[in-house]
């Protein structure tokens, strides 16, 4: 049996909240930032949204010309309210943070031509009301009463949107970043990542991923895991990859709650390791051990995740006394 135990960390581990002696079987992980540094997203998010927000999103906003503009035009902008809400949203889909900017841009008078009608007093009442609800960490709001048409435009929009994005993140870094990771992986690692997760599975632990990115069989999330050295399938590093799609909003703590369900796990002996809200923030509500992987620098996310009632926050996975919490017995 594998255990935790928060009386041997160390002088690197920063241990917010004991638990003491936790036995645990299973460890699910965030990957972006927790263990892989390819994508540089926040600033392409950033810029994303506030396009969102102010571009109108009319017919062929999508464009490749459009894509090209976008490219040059990251990290190059101060966008205050975005930067800031790629933070605070941190760990929520993909396709949630684009919606905020599409709604966004519904009070900002920012939208295309053919909503005009729709945008009443008390559909732009209810748009602050769910804008408000995204920043208090709610992502899927379907019973709220909107009308049919403002509904099916983010429908349609929403994956546009985020097929826009992507395309923006693989010209600025995701593409260059994945060729350099397959000769050297351990740069684009979290120090002591894949040890981590050795270690973990030589303890009799399965490992799991789960992002707010799109998962397909091969490319993309795929791609770059195993560009970093993380191996992923039955019996592997890690045992499954669970993720977003295209079109369908799916939060990273129903997938957290959807691996607890089908393996009928206790969500007491489940480690959560991630670096956005959303993973600690369920993992606190289940009474998981929670461990946060966080630079010194990213004040707002310490702030938020210690708030969130985090138990341990790490810089990376070598800091001192860290591998000492983990034994088998």
């Amino acid at each position: 049996m594998a255990f935790i135990d928060s009386s041997k960390a160390g002088k690197g581990v920063e241990l917010l909240i004991p638990f003491g002696k936790r036995e645990f079987t299973h460890v699910i992980h965030d990957i972006d930032g927790t263990h892989s540094l390819i994508r540089d997203w926040p600033p392409v998010m950033s810029l994303s949204m506030h396009y969102a927000m102010t571009s109108g999103l009319e017919d062929g906003f999508d464009s490749k010309e459009n894509v090209e503009k976008l490219i040059e035009r990251v990290g190059k902008e101060e966008l205050p309210e975005t930067d800031r809400t790629c933070v605070e949203f941190g760990g929520y889909s993909a396709l949630t943070q684009l919606e905020y900017g599409i709604r966004r841009g519904f009070q900002n008078g920012s939208y295309n031509k053919k909503l005009q009608s729709f945008m009443t007093k008390e559909v732009l009442d209810t748009n602050a009301k769910i804008l408000d609800m995204m920043r208090n960490g709610v992502e899927i709001f379907d019973d709220i009463e909107e009308p049919a048409e403002i509904k099916a435009y983010i429908k349609e929009v929403g994956p546009l949107l985020f097929k826009l994005y992507e395309d923006i993140l693989n010209g600025a870094c995701r593409d260059k970043n994945t060729e350099d990771a397959r000769i050297n992986p351990e740069k684009w690692r979290v120090p002591g990542s894949v040890e981590f997760m050795e270690y973990l599975k030589s303890l009799g632990c399965i490992n799991y991923f789960v992002t707010g990115a799109v998962v397909y069989e091969e490319g993309g999330m795929l791609e770059e895991v195993e560009a970093c050295g993380f191996k992923v399938g039955p019996g592997e590093l890690i045992e499954s990859m669970r993720g977003s799609t295209w079109d369908k909003k799916m939060p990273k703590d129903d997938w957290i709650k959807a691996i607890i369900k089908e393996e009928g796990l206790d969500p007491k002996r489940v480690l959560i390791v991630g670096d956005g809200r959303t993973e600690i923030k369920v993992g606190v509500e289940m009474g998981s051990v929670t461990i946060s992987r966080l630079p010194k620098k990213e004040l707002m996310q310490r702030k938020i995740q210690t708030d969130l009632g985090t138990n341990i926050i790490v810089t990376d996975y070598k800091v001192d006394g860290f591998l000492d919490m983990f034994t088998r017995e």
